[in-house]
């Protein structure tokens, strides 16, 4: 879809080498848009921007790093004239980082807050300049229903949903929106592989919906959320979650 609505966009997706990030970066691609997939593992974001195909690029940087995001923000801001779409989905959310605080112990939780939190601002901040006063700028961050529960994992999600509101707030006036995704239990094959099937079954039980969640259900909501049939929502968080979150 050369010409189709994302054509000549510029869309940056961290945590592109795998899950809902390669995904985004696929979905954007086919509707136009060049997409640069910002992953740890370097070597997964190139194999997903090869299948992905030539609208896409790869690069390997640790979110956390300021100075390397603020290094390709700035390349591909410079290059491309401005980036439209920046979707923070980058994330620690295995097991070891969904027992209580007390077992993960300072050191993994401060690493936790690291990434999922502060890797989200630091790529905000280093993307807004180059978003600024495009048509359509939009960020998308990706929270988990796990935000309106307890736990570690929990509370960084429900802070990135904070900052969802911070930012929406802090960048209207340069054109920019700022919402966020939580996705509910999606049957990836990395949930697949680190939840249990007693667990998988408990949480299903609590969905309103009978429905297995699907990735994509995710892509379908960041397509929405980054359209102008979004333009007017801002600091919202769309919960993708087949009722899981609505009685919590």
């Amino acid at each position: 879809m050369a010409n189709g609505p994302r054509a000549g966009t510029v869309a940056v997706i961290t945590g592109g080498g795998r899950g809902f990030g390669k995904a985004f970066g696929a979905a954007l691609a086919a509707e136009g848009a060049m997409v640069a997939l910002i992953d740890l593992d370097e070597g997964a974001a190139q194999d997903a921007a090869r299948e992905i195909g030539t609208n896409a690029v790869a690069y390997g940087a640790d979110i956390t790093d300021e100075a390397r995001i603020g290094a390709i923000m700035a390349e591909l801001g410079e290059a491309h004239g401005g980036i439209d779409i920046l979707i923070n989905n980058a994330g620690l959310h295995a097991q070891d980082y969904s027992r209580p605080i007390a077992e993960m112990g300072l050191a993994k939780t401060r690493r936790l807050f690291e990434v999922n939190v502060m890797g989200t601002i630091a790529c905000t901040l280093a993307a807004s300049p180059f978003m600024a006063g495009r048509k359509g700028a939009s960020i998308i961050n990706i929270a988990s229903a796990a935000a309106f529960q307890t736990g570690g994992y929990g509370t960084s999600k429900l802070a990135v949903i904070g900052f969802t509101m911070t930012f929406a707030r802090e960048l209207a006036g340069q054109g920019i929106r700022v919402n966020a995704i939580a996705p509910g239990i999606i049957l990836t094959d990395t949930i697949r592989t680190e939840l249990s099937t007693e667990t998988q079954t408990r949480i299903k039980a609590m969905q309103y919906l009978s429905d297995d969640g699907t990735e994509q259900d995710i892509v379908d909501a960041m397509l929405f959320l980054t359209s102008d049939k979004a333009r007017f929502i801002t600091g919202e968080t769309l919960r993708v979650t087949g009722g899981f979150s609505a009685g919590i």
